[in-house]
């Protein structure tokens, strides 16, 4: 059923899907006009969906008439079963680890050519970064996000390195040929690093989770930590998640 919409032909649901999808962790709070333009639809429409979003708990209109992601998407997400499932295997041993080193924890997943993070411990000691629970990185610039690619499947890898690889910092790898080179060390070595390539300062280690105890089992996401420095602690940190991970993998 096509309508009021720049896109013609588009469906109500396909409306709705670009009004929620307009949000994300840099675009928190939208004004009506910048809503309607980042879903693609015309102001009319994007107001007339939006007051139906915010009726239905899914939207919500702040004071100052901005809209924000209502409390029941956040509900319903958390059905989801890469939060349930996923993220229970894994809670008591990225608490274990975060107490035993006191570095920022991630668990994270593909989707697409970025990585999700679904999980993220940190306190005062940790390094500051940029990931929050949530957000997307692209996959080519972190240590889960690496060995995820190293996993995914060829067509994957090719849409990543056949488009310019985003800089981050100054440290961040944008050749095609030096990506492959390390995809290819994280599936022979069994984990990936960074130095600086999101976070002046911030360095990552980062294995796979199978489903599965099997070496050959499918990867399903993948655990790491963020310290200031590899050059010391990394083999304690690689046995560590490799350890962790074989428990969250016997859980899944």
């Amino acid at each position: 059923m096509a309508g009021n919409t720049r896109t013609p032909g588009t469906t109500v649901t396909q409306r709705i899907v670009a009004l929620l999808g307009a949000f994300d962790e840099h675009h928190r709070r939208l004004s009506l006009t910048h809503l309607a333009e980042r879903a693609g639809l015309a102001p009319p429409t994007a107001h007339r969906l939006a007051a139906e979003l915010v009726a239905g708990g899914l939207l919500e209109r702040r004071g100052d008439g901005t809209y924000a992601v209502g409390r029941r998407v956040w509900d319903l997400g958390l059905l989801a079963a890469v939060q349930t499932d996923l993220r229970a295997a894994a809670a008591p041993f990225l608490h274990d680890i975060y107490a035993a080193t006191l570095a920022t924890v991630h668990l994270a997943v593909r989707e697409g050519t970025e990585v999700l993070y679904v999980e993220r411990l940190s306190g005062r000691a940790s390094v500051p970064i940029i990931s929050t629970v949530g957000s997307r990185l692209p996959a080519h610039a972190t240590g889960v996000g690496k060995v995820l690619l190293a996993h995914a499947p060829p067509a994957v890898v090719e849409e990543v390195v056949g488009a310019p690889l985003r800089r981050l910092t100054a440290y961040t790898v944008v050749q095609p040929g030096t990506l492959l080179h390390q995809l290819a060390a994280a599936r022979r070595d069994g984990y990936a690093t960074t130095v600086e390539e999101v976070s002046p300062g911030a360095c990552s280690l980062a294995v796979p989770v199978r489903r599965g105890s099997t070496p050959d089992a499918p990867v399903v996401a993948a655990l790491g930590v963020v310290v200031p420095s590899l050059k010391r602690d990394r083999p304690r940190l690689l046995a560590s998640l490799r350890t962790a991970a074989a428990g969250i993998s016997r859980s899944l």
